[in-house]
């Protein structure tokens, strides 16, 4: 049991280390953008990560004194959809901006980061020996695809504004 514990408690700890990471990548990432529809978005990122890191760091204290993986108020689902907020700010910012390779870059290391952080969270909930542990395994999943679509959405839209908000408004032609 104590050997589950040390396993639990290392793998708190490296998830711990990736929010700070994130967090800092994206504080970077902010004040480097060159519009601010970047700049918000990367904030919101770098306070998700902070949120995330806040929630380890209290299910490590109670594993590591209370032996036990704590129930966690998961609240998916109360909060804005991401892309649903940033889609309206993008719809209404100067249709023609245009993000330098070094943006595109950030973009592309971001939503990297954004999966092989979904990945790590979903091998620790498939690895999880409570159904506490796997649920909040489950929800953290979710909510780092939705950084990942997010930024995903946000690289369409800096490459080709105008097409990012012809899909976004569902245009089709009319055969009639």
């Amino acid at each position: 049991m104590e050997d589950e514990q040390a396993k639990t408690l290392e793998a708190l700890k490296f998830a711990i280390q990736m929010e700070i990471d994130g967090k800092e990548y994206y504080q970077r990432a902010g004040k480097g953008s060159g519009n601010m529809v970047g700049k918000e978005l990367f904030q919101w990122l770098a306070d998700a990560e902070d949120r995330h890191r806040q929630r380890f760091e209290e299910i490590y204290n109670d594993v590591k004194n209370k032996k036990v993986w704590p129930e966690v108020d998961i609240q998916t689902g109360k909060e804005e959809r991401l892309s649903t907020l940033f889609s309206r700010e993008m719809k209404a910012a100067a249709p023609n901006i245009k993000a330098p390779s070094v943006e595109l870059d950030i973009i592309t290391k971001a939503t990297e980061m954004e999966k092989k952080s979904e990945d790590y969270y979903r091998d620790q909930g498939e690895r999880s020996t409570s159904e506490a542990e796997k649920k909040f395994y489950e929800a953290l999943v979710a909510e780092e695809r939705g950084h990942y679509l997010a930024l995903v959405d946000y690289r369409e839209y800096i490459i080709d504004p105008e097409g990012w908000l012809r899909k976004q408004e569902h245009h089709s032609l009319d055969g009639g």
